[in-house]
């Protein structure tokens, strides 16, 4: 977002200019850092044979599955309806890679009669899949590498007493149910955490999984899982691509020779891809002065933008009605009945009653996480594309809320 002759715009459009014509609140995306994104990642790992699959549960508007489908990407997976979202968006079956965490047998079967790569998180699953389909489906296996990273413990989840994967101390067991039932293995996978701060813990699970790989010999696919770190506030840290890419490329293609063959190293990067490319577009409903703070009462809440609450996540804010005016202190809330605070005591322009806040890396897990709570609906989706702007998703009205509902009278 760019503030061009005192207006904020976004890939040329003006924020207030959207604010005007579609109601509030409001999401909005940017195509361009979208396909941004993607060819940055894909760039910082061109010594490599890579493949990168998004991982849609960070947004998964149709319309941005196919931004990313167009630009060449996989998809990653996570529950069988967004498998079927994926070929809906255009991606190919042998594109997709289903990795759910303690789903029951009849998802995977779902799964695998759609045609897509299915991953096995347990030893239990390993059995129930080797006794339904034996030799005839390959499958990925999730490896938890025991390894801690990620920006909270709630987005962690390779530590030890995580409940995603099979621990790799296990991989004997791993290896004589496949054994039994002939499974064939054509991939492991492992994901450590979201904004993982230091690229130690890449390496260090890259090592553990390199390691456990060696004891699979039909291997096709090795998948790193993601947790590139974006930068939420001015000057933040955020992974540094090019060097993981240079570095973790060289010890891939290490093993590789070591291995014997080439394999495909995928990475499923979701917040990377479209973190920075979201803004949450917001109005202030009242300025409330109290002993202790000025509040800045918006006309949205955790229902729309949970992660400040869940997480303790930072969004940088701007005032786009008001963005030379005098700096003073705020606390953003929201219009839930429970202490949505979305910035405590944040320095931002002079704000006024009906000014438009805008939120900043709201394209992950922003949308994708709202709720109806309190009865509220969930807002439009606007996609910014070659300077002019598309309504992706229809802002809901009250009787989404009742249509699934049936009245007894």
């Amino acid at each position: 977002m760019e503030l061009i002759n005192h207006r904020y715009c976004i890939d040329g459009v003006d924020v207030l200019d959207l604010a005007s014509r579609y109601p509030s609140p409001l999401f909005v995306y940017s195509a361009a850092t979208i396909e941004r994104q993607y060819r940055r990642l894909s760039d910082a790992f061109a010594a490599t044979r890579i493949r990168l699959n998004y991982a849609c549960k960070a947004l998964q508007n149709i319309n941005i599955l196919r931004i990313l489908c167009r630009a060449g990407a996989g998809l990653d997976a996570v529950s069988v309806q967004e498998v079927r979202m994926g070929l809906l968006a255009g991606f190919p079956p042998e594109r997709i890679v289903f990795t759910p965490s303690g789903v029951c047998m009849e998802e995977l079967e779902e799964a695998v009669s759609l045609g897509v790569h299915v991953t096995l998180d347990s030893l239990s699953l390993i059995e129930k899949f080797g006794l339904r389909y034996g030799t005839q489906v390959p499958v990925f296996i999730r490896i938890n590498p025991h390894v801690m990273g990620g920006g909270h413990l709630k987005i962690s989840t390779g530590h030890k007493g995580s409940k995603f994967g099979i621990s790799y101390e296990q991989t004997a067991e791993i290896l004589e149910l496949v054994r039994r039932y002939g499974i064939q293995v054509e991939g492991l996978h492992m994901h450590t955490g979201s904004d993982i701060l230091d690229l130690n813990a890449f390496f260090a699970s890259a090592d553990i999984m390199f390691r456990t790989a060696a004891q699979f010999p039909s291997l096709r696919f090795i998948d790193m899982g993601s947790g590139f770190k974006v930068p939420y506030k001015p000057d933040d840290y955020q992974t540094d691509i090019v060097q993981l890419g240079a570095q973790l490329s060289a010890k891939f293609n290490a093993f590789c020779q070591d291995y014997g063959r080439e394999l495909t190293l995928i990475f499923e990067p979701g917040k990377f891809m479209v973190s920075e490319a979201g803004y949450f577009l917001t109005k202030v409903n009242v300025v409330k002065q109290t002993p202790i703070t000025t509040f800045a009462g918006i006309n949205t809440g955790l229902n729309h933008l949970i992660r400040p609450m869940f997480y303790d996540a930072y969004h940088h804010i701007v005032n786009a009605s008001n963005p030379e005016g005098e700096v003073k202190n705020y606390s953003v809330v929201g219009y839930i009945c429970e202490t949505d605070t979305f910035a405590w005591e944040r320095p931002l322009p002079e704000i006024r009653e009906g000014d438009c806040l805008v939120f900043q890396n709201a394209g992950a897990y922003c949308f994708s996480m709202a709720s109806n709570y309190n009865a509220r609906l969930r807002p439009a989706e606007v996609l910014v594309r070659d300077g002019r702007d598309f309504l992706i998703r229809e802002p809901e009205v009250f009787d989404d809320l009742m249509r699934h509902q049936i009245d007894l009278g």
